[in-house]
């Protein structure tokens, strides 16, 4: 129950700043548009330095054995999402189905996950969110960006991982943790800094998202509803069945990370990839925005369902 409540605590907290960049929205302080930039700065900038900084830690065996668990959790999770996703919509074959799958199959890790995380496990149980996010980004820009774009082309892709700053910052941090490779206060303390932007830029991020868009609209589209009963009740549900069966259950924090980072709403780079690929981008805003909105109560829901497992 412990763990439940301090989840819902934390939702509370994540939705007053939620509120916040929704009334900025609303008050005219801050622009729609603007959240394009800001998510450049929080995907390319800040959760970057906070995944580095999440690495200066005291070297341990258990930890690095319990982060190598949280790498092959994160790719079974994310594999099996796939695979249910892409059996639930064999036979669709309308102009939202690329929207559809990348929105079930690629969670807000970074946005609503990490400051959920670092909130309920602390610099630990963000060194194992960094590995579901590095096998996510991996997957994201190969199996996903071929999702939307249509294209398998291997030098896209590549170019695309290329541009991924998280996947540098996991190297940086990897080498940080495995040498025990001293950081410079001078270099640690922009790192804790920027790292500490992350919760309230995401959050603000996504109250804007929201301001943005037609609830009434969102609310009245039964495809959207049912993609949100995909990404947040059916695949987290599956992923947690399958590691109870499996008996992975027993590595702990490093699988209540990747399930609770499982049960996080769609990606918002969903929207981004809509506009960019010419899919429905008022889909795929709506699936963002209400997936979102359910997280609010689906999030501390699956503390609680781990915690009586766990």
């Amino acid at each position: 129950m412990e763990l439940a409540w301090i989840c819902a605590q934390q939702v509370a907290v994540l939705f007053l700043l939620i509120g916040a960049g929704a009334l900025g929205v609303k008050m005219g302080w801050l622009k729609a548009e603007g959240r394009q930039m800001l998510s450049s700065l929080l995907v390319n900038l800040v959760v970057p330095a906070m995944i580095v900084n999440s690495y200066r830690m005291e070297f341990s065996m258990e930890i690095l054995r319990n982060l190598l668990a949280a790498f092959g959790l994160s790719v079974l999770a994310i594999l099996m999402g796939t695979a249910l996703t892409l059996l639930l919509t064999a036979r669709q074959k309308d102009s939202r189905t690329p929207i559809f799958r990348f929105a079930c199959v690629f969670s807000n890790a970074a946005y609503m996950g990490f400051p959920l995380i670092s909130a309920l496990f602390g610099a630990e149980g963000l060194l194992y969110a960094s590995a579901y996010v590095t096998v996510f980004n991996i997957l994201l820009w190969t199996m996903g960006y071929g999702m939307v774009s249509g294209s398998n082309s291997p030098k896209a892709i590549a170019r695309s991982l290329l541009h991924t700053p998280v996947l540098y910052a996991m190297v940086v941090g990897l080498s940080i943790y495995l040498l025990q490779i001293p950081v410079p206060s001078l270099i640690a303390q922009p790192l804790e800094l920027l790292g500490g932007m992350n919760t309230p830029l995401s959050m603000l991020i996504t109250g804007i998202l929201i301001a943005s868009g037609d609830l009434g609209s969102i609310l009245r589209d039964k495809h959207i509803w049912k993609l949100a009963g995909v990404r947040m009740l059916l695949i987290p549900a599956v992923c947690l069945a399958a590691f109870a069966v499996l008996g992975l259950l027993r590595f702990g924090m490093s699988a209540q990370v990747v399930l609770l980072l499982e049960c996080c709403p769609a990606a918002a780079i969903t929207s981004v990839f809509a506009v960019q690929f010419g899919h429905d981008e008022h889909f795929a805003a709506g699936s963002v925005v209400l997936t979102t909105l359910l997280s609010i109560l689906i999030l501390p829901l699956c503390a609680l369902v781990l915690t009586a497992l766990m």
